[in-house]
């Protein structure tokens, strides 16, 4: 099999069965050359990799990396380490965030909110980390409850009622009380006899705001 050693300092695009050398601390034997102080040691990086370390680098196919210590990344995931001197860093394609901030954010283009439908029963749970328009069809007349509501956090609920069930949103996960309703002069909504009746509800504080949406 035909081998091609190859030094640079920027990052460069290697075919299977290339080598690349990675400067790393004297002492080690294992496939090295030495340089002076250093060790020059050589990795096989498999097609479509890109690379740059001071350190041992383990990449599967199709993976890019630059790195100034260890990285090992399962295929398919990119990683980009820089200071924060070098400026942002863009990631292409189409990226999973989770518990992260974002502050001022431009929004292009319409957000994608989660639709669930709830399980009913005698004391079902409005839970915002179940999607932001929530679904139920009441079985028999309920008390709804909502106990992962945080500040901030609001859901869109569309109830159809069944066969005339009606719901009582005293429970005192909604604040104290129950429901503060900001609509129909302060009391909670009469549900359609036919399709939905919409409902937004709102966690502020300690307390849960609800209004009704529309007349059907």
């Amino acid at each position: 099999m035909s081998q091609k050693i190859s030094q640079f300092t920027q990052i460069v695009t290697l075919a299977s069965g290339d080598f690349f050398p990675v400067i790393q601390a004297s002492g080690v034997t294992n496939k090295s050359i030495q340089v002076g102080a250093l060790d020059q040691r050589y990795f096989i990086v498999a097609s479509g990799n890109f690379a740059q370390t001071t350190a041992n680098t383990a990449l599967a196919s199709g993976n890019f990396a630059q790195s100034t210590g260890t990285t090992a990344l399962a295929s398919g995931n990119a990683a980009l380490t820089l200071a924060a001197s070098k400026g942002d860093v863009t990631l292409a394609g189409t990226q999973t965030l989770t518990n992260k901030t974002l502050t001022d954010p431009a929004i292009i283009g319409t957000t994608l909110e989660d639709i669930f439908t709830i399980t009913d029963g005698a004391a079902f749970e409005v839970d915002p980390g179940n999607g932001s328009i929530q679904l139920i069809t009441l079985g028999a007349s309920r008390t709804p409850k909502c106990t992962n509501m945080v500040a901030g956090e609001s859901v869109t609920l569309m109830v159809d009622d069944g066969t005339a069930y009606t719901l009582t949103w005293t429970d005192a996960t909604w604040g104290t009380g129950g429901v503060v309703w900001k609509t129909n002069a302060g009391a909670a909504p009469t549900l359609n006899t036919s399709g939905y009746t919409v409902i937004v509800l709102w966690k502020v504080s300690t307390q849960v705001y609800g209004a009704r949406v529309g007349d059907a």
